[in-house]
C-alpha cells in the first residue's frame, strides 16, 4: 500500500475538480474482503489556530475489534475548506499518519463520504483509488442526496439517492439514535459495506474503527 502524496496535487479548484472527474471512473463498487483481518479507521480534524490539518488512524482487530495500532500526524493545511473539496484538505495528513502503521489495513473506513458526492469522489473514495484497497465512507451527516426516514431499530437502513442513481445507504446503527450516512469507496459493494459497519458497531453509534479514531483525532493542541 502507497502512502506518499501524488505528484502535482491540486492547489486550486480548478485542479481539485478536473481530478474529481477523472478519478472518479476508477472507482470500483462491488466486491469487498468476506472477512477483513485489520480494519482501519480515519478520522481528521483541522486545527485552524496552528494551521495544521491531523489525521487519526485506528488500526483494529477485525474479529474482536481490540486496537491493534494507531498512529495520528499533522501536516500544514494547504487547501481551502471548500464543500465538496475535503479530500484535497485531509488527504495529505491521512496518507502522512497511514505511513506510520507497522501494518497494512485490509479495509479502511473513513469518517466522510465515498460516492455519495456530487461528483461521486468524497474523501473514501479518493483515498480509496489512492489506497488501491477497500475504502468504507461512514459519515456523520448528509452532503447531498434525499431519503426517507430509517425505521427506530438498528440494522434499519433506506437508500440515499441523488438524480435517480442509488449513491448510499442511511443506516440506523443503534436503536432511536441518528442514523449514518453510509457509502462506497473503493472495491467494495453497497451491501456489503452496510453488513460491516453493522458488524463493527458496538454500543455507540460510530463504528468502533471510526469511533477510536474520532477520539484519537481530537488529542492534540486546538
Amino acid at each position: 500500500m502507497r502512502t506518499d502524496l501524488p505528484p502535482g496535487w491540486p492547489t486550486t479548484i480548478a485542479e481539485a475538480r478536473a481530478l474529481q472527474e477523472r478519478l472518479c471512473d476508477e472507482v470500483v463498487t462491488t466486491g469487498g474482503p468476506e472477512a477483513p483481518g485489520l480494519i482501519a479507521g480515519v478520522d481528521v480534524h483541522v486545527a485552524e489556530r496552528t494551521g495544521l490539518t491531523w489525521a487519526a488512524v485506528a488500526l483494529v482487530d477485525g474479529s474482536g475489534l481490540e486496537l491493534v495500532e494507531s498512529a495520528l500526524a499533522a501536516v500544514p493545511t494547504g487547501f481551502p475548506y471548500v464543500p465538496g473539496y475535503l479530500s484535497f484538505r485531509e488527504i495529505p495528513a491521512v496518507l502522512a499518519a497511514l505511513s506510520l502503521l507497522d501494518r497494512a489495513p485490509d479495509l479502511v473506513m473513513v469518517d466522510g463520504q465515498g460516492i455519495a458526492h456530487p461528483r461521486r469522489l468524497g474523501i473514501a473514495a479518493h483515498l480509496g483509488v489512492l489506497l488501491d484497497v477497500p475504502t468504507i465512507g461512514v459519515a456523520k451527516s448528509r452532503l447531498i442526496g434525499q431519503h426517507d426516514e430509517p425505521a427506530c431499530t438498528k440494522g434499519s437502513r433506506v437508500p440515499l439517492t441523488h438524480k435517480g442513481e442509488i449513491i448510499g445507504a442511511v443506516v440506523r446503527t443503534r436503536d432511536g439514535v441518528s442514523p449514518l450516512y453510509v457509502s462506497v469507496g473503493h472495491r467494495i459493494g453497497l451491501e456489503r459495506a452496510v453488513e460491516l459497519v453493522l458488524a463493527t458497531t458496538t454500543r455507540w453509534r460510530l463504528p468502533e474503527p471510526t469511533r477510536l479514531a474520532d477520539k484519537l483525532s481530537r488529542m492534540h493542541p486546538v
